[in-house]
């Protein structure tokens, strides 16, 4: 099977935000999206059947994704995502619905949520089953293009080396269906069961990659190259690779922190491949603990830096990253979002803020914060989601 790479610059971007539906008054999901995409068409006097160009559809129908045109630079990207979520705010406010984003709702029941009436949505759940019914999930993704189909497998292995990196900087859904997990990203492992989710398979070659796809499609796995929701992966229509790993996040400060940190990541890469230079990779057995102790433990895991075994803490990594990749940031346009990352490190993520919010609702009622699920009606978590409303509210802005 040919895979035809399109032609893309280098390094532009292309970002995309999942936002749920939430009720302003109970925190609770609302299956709304199709009123909402078409009050969004409305507004813009598109013709009829005609979507928005930055607000799509998702998966389940409390749920809305923004997306961006190519871009060049982050800020430019993060602009296009205001505008589109200023957009939506604009239909959501009038139903009384706000705009929610982390990596799962705190204690909403998977299953009980609507599916969009679409074949693909349809055609996942029918084979998926339980585990696709449980897909309550929310994430951040960021296109780079590449301006050579030579780079793309290299540049996904080196990618693969950060995906625990991305997680502990994203990870925020450490409740599920009102029980908190003891992990900081369940739908890191919730995502994966799906048989065409989770860690990329890699190749040296792009020749690999077409047969792995052309295999997947004759046995009947997807039907076509779409249909490898992997973490990181290439995309051939677009020219670019794509890092999927991130729990959705509530701030577009956050976006595009991780947006930069991905860029300079695969513009360093291109600038190796290009001096001659390869991208070394790890053994899957490492790659595959990195994740889980990323989802597991967040910025407080101890990740494997190398094929040797050598270990460090995530977050130590990652600081030291930041000061080896400001010159590339420097070049890219995107030094001040690049060192937005020192400000997701701080206060230990998105999950142990979670934590904090909730367990001082549950205290201030003397109760303890293990016992979220039951206490005054689920507070300590209508407070969680009221608390990432806030603040996409006031990232957003007016």
């Amino acid at each position: 099977m040919s895979l035809p790479f399109a032609r893309s610059a280098q390094s532009t971007l292309g970002l995309e935000w999942e936002l749920a539906l939430v009720d302003a008054a109970d925190a609770t999901l609302q299956p709304v999206a199709d009123r909402v995409l078409a009050s969004v068409a409305d507004a813009a006097e598109l013709h009829l059947g005609q979507e928005h160009p930055h607000v799509k559809p998702e998966l389940l129908l409390n749920t809305v994704e923004l997306v961006t045109d190519v871009c060049h630079t982050v800020g430019e990207g993060v602009g296009q995502l205001r505008e589109a979520a200023r957009t939506v705010q604009s239909v959501t406010d009038r139903m009384g619905v706000e705009l929610y984003c982390q990596g799962s709702h705190p204690f909403a029941e998977p299953t009980a949520e609507a599916v969009t009436p679409a074949d693909r949505y349809g055609k996942m759940i029918d084979r998926t089953q339980w585990w696709g019914r449980q897909m309550l999930i929310y994430g951040v993704h960021v296109h780079v293009g590449l301006d050579d189909v030579r780079k793309a497998m290299p540049v996904v292995d080196g990618l693969v080396n950060y995906v625990p990196h991305f997680l502990a900087l994203s990870a925020s859904s450490p409740f599920w269906a009102g029980v908190d997990t003891g992990y900081q990203s369940q739908r890191t492992l919730m995502f994966q069961q799906l048989p065409t989710a989770g860690l990329p398979f890699q190749f040296p070659e792009w020749s690999g990659f077409e047969q792995c796809v052309a295999d997947l499609t004759k046995t009947g796995v997807i039907d076509d190259v779409t249909e490898c929701r992997w973490d990181i992966r290439a995309v051939p229509r677009l020219g670019t690779v794509e890092m999927r790993v991130c729990d959705g996040v509530a701030t577009l400060e956050e976006i595009a922190a991780i947006a930069a940190l991905t860029q300079c990541l695969v513009q360093d890469f291109s600038e190796v491949l290009e001096a001659g230079g390869t991208i070394p990779t790890m053994p899957t057995w490492h790659v595959q603990e990195n994740k889980w102790r990323a989802a597991r433990y967040g910025q407080d895991a101890i990740i494997i830096l190398d094929a040797a075994g050598e270990e460090t803490l995530v977050s130590d990594h990652l600081r030291a990253e930041l000061e080896r990749l400001a010159p590339v940031a420097e070049r890219l346009g995107c030094s001040a979002e690049l060192a937005g990352v020192e400000d997701l490190l701080a206060g230990g993520g998105a999950a142990a803020h979670q934590r904090r919010v909730a367990a001082a609702v549950a205290g201030a009622a003397g109760e303890h914060a293990g016992r979220l699920a039951g206490h005054d009606d689920g507070a300590p978590l209508r407070a969680v989601v009221a608390d990432a409303v806030a603040r996409t509210r006031v990232s957003i802005g007016d």
